[in-house]
């Protein structure tokens, strides 16, 4: 997961706010410390309440004591403070809060330290300046604070469900690894891949062309087409032939250059042996191969992308502990939606449509992490460059947020 938006906001004031400070110069390599080599981080050996920020000129308004109110009563009027005693400090163990409540896991990296360490003083200097002119108390500031409380628990409440979602034991996985054997099977297979049209080179178009009439324009393009439809015929008739060579035991690195060629491709031809690949490595129409036996080659496959002949040379399983670690994903995205659906189904909105117009409200895109589907798994290593079009999965609807 990202950043947390709270520090992203942060972020975004600070570009806002200040002008970013012209880039140091890099220090002078020295014997002790190369100039590649990241200087050693001393953090630790500071005091937790020594002060890592002093913000001098700025100092939050102190609360009236008795005794100053008394010396106000009696129409004295306290000591003004000097530029040497208005700041505000900020104690390693104050800043280090901080730091951890806006970070997504609470741990604080260096870069972390270094952008909140330059935020915090214009933030604070700003906050101040607008606290002193009372905007911390209009009715605007409470609203947006009720909002921004509202977000900030919200982000709080998916990191925790995130957490305890991780928190898979190891006989759930191995339940999941057996009860979805089929999903962990590897398969090697060599492939050939038959480009559905040949490669024409344009011709160059010639003065004449100009000249021709409607008729003969109309002519020329069903020329043309006629010639594609054929090339389409040849390349179907070819991949015929190839898979018939193949069955009989012809080697497909071969055939896949025979089948580039007569295609006009122009650029190299693909690896024909997908290695380790699953099921849901190869477009659905084509999981048939699957189920042959090894040495077995498969009938020709047609789909939008080309013609296909597969053949299954082994089939194995990933072992449990490669997989584990797909499997826990698995299973706390499967937590994670169903703690999200359970949380949106504990609630139903009425609308008005007088106020919202029709259709009522937009819902919010979901934020990242959270209902994330599982990423499809990667395309087979040296797949060829022309594939086959599915459509993406749609994805549920899901309730606002």
């Amino acid at each position: 997961m990202g950043k947390s938006w709270v520090m992203c906001v942060l972020l975004g004031t600070l570009a806002w706010g200040q002008a970013a400070p012209a880039t140091p110069p890099a220090p002078k390599a020295t014997l002790a410390q190369p100039a590649n080599q990241a200087p050693a981080d001393t953090s630790a050996s500071v005091p937790e309440d020594a002060p890592v920020l002093t913000i001098n000129g700025v100092c939050p308004p102190q609360p009236k004591t008795a005794a100053s109110a008394a010396k106000s009563a009696a129409g004295a009027k306290p000591a003004a403070k000097t530029a040497s005693d208005c700041k505000t400090v900020i104690t390693k163990a104050k800043f280090e809060k901080l730091a951890k409540s806006l970070s997504p896991d609470s741990t604080i990296n260096p870069q972390l330290k270094r952008q909140l360490g330059g935020l915090l003083p214009g933030l604070i200097a700003m906050s101040e300046a607008a606290k002193k002119k009372h905007m911390d108390q209009t009715p605007e500031f409470r609203e947006i604070m009720w909002f921004m409380q509202m977000q900030v628990l919200r982000q709080k409440l998916q990191q925790q469900m995130q957490k305890e979602a991780a928190n898979v034991p190891p006989a759930d996985i191995e339940k999941y690894y057996k009860d979805h054997a089929n999903d962990f099977e590897q398969f090697n297979v060599d492939r050939i891949f038959v480009p559905r049209t040949k490669q024409v080179e344009p011709e160059p178009r010639a003065e004449a062309d100009e000249k021709l009439t409607d008729e003969q324009q109309k002519a020329k393009l069903d020329a043309e087409k006629a010639k594609a439809a054929q090339g389409e015929q040849d390349m179907t008739k070819l991949a015929d032939d190839l898979q018939k060579r193949a069955a009989a035991g012809e080697e497909f690195t071969k055939l896949q250059k025979e089948a580039f060629a007569a295609a006009g491709m122009k650029i190299e031809s693909p690896n024909v042996n997908l290695a380790n690949i699953r099921r849901t490595g190869v477009p659905p129409g084509h999981a048939a191969v699957f189920d042959l036996k090894p040495g077995e080659v498969s009938q020709v496959i047609s789909d939008a992308g080309g013609h296909y002949i597969y053949k299954l040379n082994s089939k194995s399983e990933e072992p449990l502990d490669q997989a584990q670690s797909e499997i826990r994903s698995r299973l706390q995205n499967e937590r994670i939606r169903e703690a999200m659906e359970k949380l949106n189904d504990s609630y139903k909105v009425d609308t008005n449509e007088a106020y919202f117009g029709p259709g009522g409200t937009a819902p919010m895109p979901p934020r990242p992490g959270m209902n994330r589907p599982m990423p499809r798994p990667a395309a087979p290593p040296n797949a060829p460059s022309v594939q086959p079009q599915t459509p993406p999965q749609q994805a549920p609807a899901q309730k606002p947020n």
